[in-house]
């Protein structure tokens, strides 16, 4: 199982507090290929609506302005729609935030309820949603830790690791990050480097035992030091 923590979707600069998610969940890793969809196909990030806006940095004030009328917790939780159907409202989000790593998680799971690329509502697909979001905010590590969910969702391995290997070049050491690099690896059945995760994951303080479990029963465990890093190819 692969797990995305809750704390690792935030929001903030300059001593404001962070937003964490309310949540965390599991995922079974089965990966692909995501097709780059660009401005041709998702839409120009201009909104006449509201923003675009990043949602790391983005003052509370705008945020309130959006969140409290179209990402409430009933839209969250998919339990219903504010303003028109919980898709249009995830859209109005994503169009004022493209980075909004929450609703981006909303979205994916609207699409998986609905079993549909495109949940009702919303004027774009799941990957356009990505695609936006990636190109409004590249720097943004969170939006590349989602998106890996994303793929890995879709069965989409050597991408998701991709993603994952961007967001740990941009999130930096981060046990979450390591440890999903270490269940998809392990997917991949590249033991050196999903051992080489795990051991990172387990040394900054990661609780789940699952990785850990996994590698022990396939003969791949080794307590001790932190192990070398594996030869990797450039992420590209």
């Amino acid at each position: 199982m692969y797990t995305l923590s809750s704390t690792h979707f935030v929001r903030g600069s300059q001593g404001r507090p962070a937003r964490r998610a309310q949540f965390a969940f599991a995922f079974v890793l089965a990966f692909g290929l995501w097709p780059a969809a660009g401005a041709q196909t998702c839409g120009s990030l201009s909104n006449d609506d509201f923003g675009p806006y990043d949602y790391r940095t983005a003052e509370p004030k705008l945020l309130r302005e959006v969140e409290g009328y179209h990402f409430t917790t009933k839209v969250e939780t998919l339990r219903g729609g504010e303003s028109t159907y919980i898709g249009g409202d995830l859209d109005y989000t994503l169009r004022a935030f493209p980075n909004h790593t929450r609703a981006l998680l909303a979205m994916v799971r609207l699409a998986e309820k609905e079993k549909r690329d495109q949940p009702q509502g919303s004027r774009y697909s799941v990957d356009c949603w990505f695609d936006r979001a990636v190109r409004y905010a590249p720097d943004d590590g969170q939006v590349r830790m989602v998106h890996a969910f994303h793929l890995a969702r879709k069965g989409q391995s050597q991408q998701a690791v991709k993603e994952l290997e961007q967001a740990r070049a941009l999130i930096g050491e981060d046990a979450n990050v390591h440890y999903n690099l270490g269940l998809a690896y392990f997917d991949l059945k590249d033991f050196d480097k999903s051992l080489y995760h795990a051991q990172h994951a387990y040394r900054l303080g990661f609780a789940l035992p699952g990785l850990k479990n996994k590698l022990a029963q396939a003969g791949r465990w080794r307590e001790g030091p932190v192990s070398d890093r594996p030869e990797t190819p450039p992420v590209r």
